[in-house]
């Protein structure tokens, strides 16, 4: 994929080519500020999904009290949502805007490997069924018996192992193979799920093994868009111990990806939270973690580590999105209100000329839309910039890759090291 240069870029480079300040990425998983002109094409209602707004709404309705979300606020959250509960204004002179996502679906494994610079153009959504031919083809050439299960379009691999849509994401996004533990060893499913991803253009190819009661067959059932596949909640694997899953992503160059780009340059990389499990970089310093508070404990303590030089942190708060998951807007606004609580002090140390906070998501997931996917909305980004004199409103970026080729630009990194992405400030 073709990049267009940035209007800072020269010479097909930009940044001052040595590193300087602290650079911050927070993601809220899940969060997004409206629909995407497309977001209707799996399912119509999803046209009118707004993640903040809804969010926002139903909470007063239940708190009697409007969110308490003053740093994004400063940041200028109310300035790219406009809505009563958030402030229209900033004394703060932030940069702000919102991002489509640039990539398939909404995902949040395809989210972050967007955002750190990754080109997606070749991954599309797609069902198994529309891919039964090219991926037998594939299974029998690498020795493997295949069979389809009633003439239904998935996959029964060497008489154990089930190739199916993912019932658990939006429809076409993933594909999984899945066997059960009590068959065969996870190394054998794992084997299978290599072979199917190698021909798949779908994001991820999951490989999963866990413990049931019964065989495999017994709880395939049909999904949204004609898909069809594995019902994993309802084998058990998920609560009967010794669940076993490796995430195989399409092919990426994480040399070109910001992470790497960074430390090759010799900045320190902290990656916290969810971003620790699927980001790659070998020399960063990993701190997963889940709890809200957690996770901005990690990024707050990685920038003050880094107070006398640059670096970068990677943060994501994934309890906005498994709020979405569990349809709660009560719980949704208690990680917003936790994760605001964080980003404040966020504030407060990002004090130095050349620091950066952004924050921003990676897709949307409305807890009032009625179902429990991923809802495909725009993504704020906000910049907080304390050496800037006025607040600045950003362009629409046209993929979260943008979001990354800014932050390699305020680390003095050429964004043209990154695979995709023009910087946006």
């Amino acid at each position: 994929m073709s990049r267009t240069p940035g209007p800072n870029e020269t010479n097909g480079a930009t940044g001052t080519g040595r590193p300087s300040g602290r650079t911050v990425i927070v993601v809220l998983d899940g969060f997004g500020v409206g629909a995407m002109p497309d977001a209707g094409a799996l399912r119509p209602g999803d046209r009118h999904a707004d993640t903040c707004g809804h969010v926002l709404d139903h909470c007063r309705e239940q708190l009697g009290r409007p969110l308490r979300l003053r740093a994004l606020g400063a940041l200028g959250l109310g300035l790219v949502h406009p809505h009563p509960d958030l402030a229209a204004h900033t004394e703060l002179p932030v940069a702000f805007g919102r991002a489509a996502l640039g990539y398939p679906g909404a995902d949040t494994f395809a989210g972050h490997q967007t955002m750190m610079g990754a080109d997606f153009s070749r991954v599309t959504v797609a069902r198994l069924g529309e891919h039964l031919d090219e991926v037998t083809d594939a299974l029998r050439r690498a020795g493997h018996s295949v069979a389809t299960l009633d003439g239904k379009p998935l996959l029964v691999v060497d008489g154990a192992v089930l190739v199916h849509d993912n019932l658990e994401a939006d429809p076409g996004i993933n594909w999984n193979a899945s066997g059960r533990l009590e068959d065969l060893p996870f190394s054998s499913t794992l084997s299978v799920a290599r072979v199917v991803r190698a021909v798949a253009p779908v994001a991820r190819v999951i490989a999963v093994g866990g413990h049931a009661a019964e065989p495999l067959e017994h709880y395939v059932r049909e999904g949204d868009a004609a898909t069809v596949g594995l019902d994993t909640p309802a084998t058990g694997f998920y609560k009967n111990g010794g669940l076993e899953v490796q995430h195989l992503g399409a092919p990426l160059d994480h040399t070109r990806q910001l992470p790497e780009l960074a430390a090759r340059a010799g900045v320190p990389v902290t990656l916290v939270g969810k971003a620790a499990d699927i980001l790659e970089c070998e020399s960063a310093l990993r701190r997963p973690a889940v709890p809200t508070i957690e996770v901005l404990g990690h990024t707050l303590d990685a920038v003050r580590t880094a107070a006398s030089g640059p670096s970068l942190v990677v943060a994501n708060v994934q309890e906005t999105d498994l709020a979405g998951h569990q349809q709660d807007t009560a719980r949704y606004g208690e990680v917003l209100e936790q994760a605001d609580a964080g980003l404040a002090q966020l504030l407060e140390v990002l004090d130095s000329p050349g620091d950066r906070l952004i924050v921003t998501g990676d897709h949307g997931n409305d807890p009032t839309i009625g179902h429990a996917y991923h809802t495909r909305e725009y993504v704020p980004v906000l910049v907080h910039r304390p050496e800037a004199t006025a607040r600045r409103h950003l362009p629409d970026a046209r993929t979260l890759a943008d979001v990354g080729a800014t932050a390699a630009t305020s680390l003095g990194l050429p964004p043209t090291g990154l695979a995709n992405g023009t910087t946006i400030l």
